[in-house]
């Protein structure tokens, strides 16, 4: 809920460590991230509202372009920056099912465009850090480009958008981060294995928190988490080549 500058949320087991990156995220200078102003008397947490736009439920064709998804891939990139060095030991994080073993860096892990604020066509901030906790770079950065190119099965994607237009997203996506050869090249089978985790993640959470997670389920979000896996594996070599090099990229 808005309230004049801020937005009030649901206090949950995760608020404190949210609140502890964000303060990191403030020292750290990153300005793409909401503030964390404590509590209200009625328990709810309280940041800063981001003035902007965000993509509602069926993204429509301002959220489409080359340009906004290379502004996200420098958002994630300037992210993953900042973060560097921060542990979260004064407030660590629940694990979860399908967490990484050796984590490099805290960070967002639901980089959807719904989470995305842009602003003048360029992704300005990131919002709804629910879901942060420890990751790879290379993780959280291909779940960005997971929803924002999208990566999905052609049953999955929106009329009219075809392999070619996936991996030319693809491409733009992994030159604006930075990836670098060998992140490209691992991309279709480590798709398939985070398809797979999501899986079991996905299933875990309905099961055990019901609500959202429940009816996601039920909608049939495990299917869909399947037929990227079987995509991503059935058109590696052509993943694999649209995405080049490094090098190629800076020619």
């Amino acid at each position: 809920m808005r309230v004049g500058d801020t937005v009030r949320r649901p206090h949950q087991s995760q608020s404190y460590a949210v609140a502890a990156y964000l303060d990191h995220l403030q020292r750290a200078s990153f300005d793409g991230s909401p503030r964390y102003l404590g509590r209200d008397r009625l328990g709810r947490d309280v940041l800063t509202f981001v003035e902007g736009d965000v993509a509602g439920a069926v993204i429509d064709d301002r959220f489409l372009g080359d340009d906004l998804l290379a502004s996200v891939g420098h958002l994630v990139r300037r992210l993953h920056d900042a973060s560097a060095g921060y542990l979260a030991r004064d407030e660590p994080f629940p694990r979860r099912i399908g967490a990484e073993d050796q984590p490099e860096i805290i960070s967002h892990l639901d980089v959807t465009p719904q989470n995305v604020v842009v602003r003048d066509g360029r992704a300005f901030a990131l919002i709804d850090f629910d879901l942060a906790g420890p990751t790879s770079k290379f993780r959280d950065s291909y779940n960005a480009a997971m929803h924002w190119v999208p990566l999905l099965h052609p049953t999955d994607v929106r009329t009219g958008v075809e392999l070619g237009d996936q991996l030319r997203r693809l491409r733009v996506f992994a030159d604006a981060y930075g990836w670098s050869a060998d992140e490209r090249a691992s991309l279709p089978r480590f798709g398939a294995d985070a398809a797979s985790r999501s899986w079991d993640r996905m299933r875990e959470r309905a099961a055990s928190e019901g609500g959202g997670w429940a009816r996601m389920w039920n909608e049939g979000v495990g299917d869909l988490i399947r037929r990227r896996g079987e995509w991503l594996l059935a058109n590696e070599a052509a993943i694999v080549r649209a995405l080049g090099s490094p090098e190629a990229s800076e020619d």
